[in-house]
């Protein structure tokens, strides 16, 4: 068996999975403000401004995370031959990089 793969698009494929993971759970903590069944246009648009800090917080992580994953794609785009330590770095990278830069 050879030690070098041929194509990094697993590996790219892969990532790319974690990143959409990263940015789902996101989304799951973003919560509707508390208004009434019949509540007004004008209750819910305070109740979405008294949650401006989390929507802020999801912009911002989301941001995040596209910098960190296009990055991850130019550097993965240079990358013609992969190797088990290659897998390893990269899976050390996810590990480490997108549940701290996005809490």
């Amino acid at each position: 068996m050879s030690l070098f793969f041929k194509s990094p698009q697993r590996l790219e494929a892969f990532s790319d999975g974690v990143f959409a993971i990263a940015i789902t759970l996101l989304v799951l903590e973003i919560k509707a403000p508390q208004v009434g069944q019949h509540a007004s246009s004008a209750a819910l648009w305070r109740g979405l401004g008294q949650l401006w800090p989390s929507y802020l917080a999801y912009v911002l992580a989301f941001f995040t995370i596209l910098i960190a994953w296009v990055g991850h794609h130019m550097t993965i785009g240079q990358v013609k031959r992969m190797s088990h330590g290659l897998l390893y770095a990269n899976g050390f990278f996810l590990l480490i990089r997108i549940p701290f830069v996005t809490r």
